[in-house]
């Protein structure tokens, strides 16, 4: 029997590409390198232009390179990963995730069910690939105890991930994904292999929760640069900020 050995992705983590991100795809990889992650993606707010310029650059890191985005559906927030184009925004949540199939990549529900951030509702999951059971932003292990165990119910793959909007938060919680030993060598792995070990629920969830302090001041000025766009959104004569929540274009 072969044995599989375990390579470590944070498959949920946003850079300044994105509205509520602070940090350069350049620091973000060097902190997963230093902490010792396999690969990380980056999955930026309706916005793939940082990602996939750090799939690219990963393997000057020792990393995998794997790029993605958070997708805004019509009913809540969608990871596509392993996709080299942005699935439109706006659109309703299964025809996303068909959008993500049809562009090579895999639909991943982030922080189910939580409305408070954007999270699908239970009775819009029919058919995706995989559930993050474990995010490290929330507050308290209640939600990630009903996202694990919808996942468990329903028999979908789970992933974990730190949904990490500051460099200090990069890699709190993520993925080990069981690989053979004749594909591991670190920056040499295709993405594709990890995209198929999350199909067949070839992962493990390691680390932990965010502090709360963090997480706290992480939503906060995330509102507030949210409530900033929808205030220069109304107002002609005056910049958009942030420009990545612009849907105009």
């Amino acid at each position: 029997m072969t044995t599989q050995i375990p390579l470590a992705i944070d498959f949920h983590v946003h850079s300044d590409d994105s509205y509520d991100g602070h940090e350069p795809i350049e620091l973000i990889l060097e902190q997963a390198a230093d902490i010792g992650l396999d690969g990380v993606v980056i999955t930026d707010h309706d916005e793939i232009g940082e990602s996939l310029r750090a799939a690219e650059l990963a393997p000057e890191y020792g990393l995998i390179g794997i790029p993605g985005v958070e997708v805004s559906t019509r009913h809540g927030h969608l990871l596509a990963i392993g996709v080299e184009e942005r699935p439109d925004p706006g659109q309703p949540f299964t025809e996303t995730v068909a959008a993500v199939r049809d562009l090579g990549g895999i639909a991943i529900v982030p922080h189910p069910f939580q409305r408070s951030r954007h999270g699908v509702r239970k009775r819009r999951i029919e058919d995706v690939d995989a559930i993050e059971t474990y995010n490290s932003m929330v507050f308290t292990g209640y939600r990630n105890r009903r996202a694990r165990t919808f996942a468990r119910r329903h028999e979908y793959p789970q992933i974990g991930a730190s949904d990490a909007h500051y460099l200090p938060n990069v890699g709190k919680a993520y993925t080990e994904i069981l690989v053979s030993p004749d594909a591991a060598t670190g920056a040499d792995i295709d993405g594709d292999e990890l995209v198929a070990a999350i199909l067949e629920g070839r992962t493990q969830i390691r680390g932990k929760r965010t502090p709360i302090r963090k997480s706290s001041v992480q939503y906060a000025k995330g509102a507030v640069r949210k409530g900033s766009y929808l205030l220069t959104s109304r107002a002609p004569l005056v910049p958009t900020v942030p420009a990545s929540m612009d849907r105009s274009t």
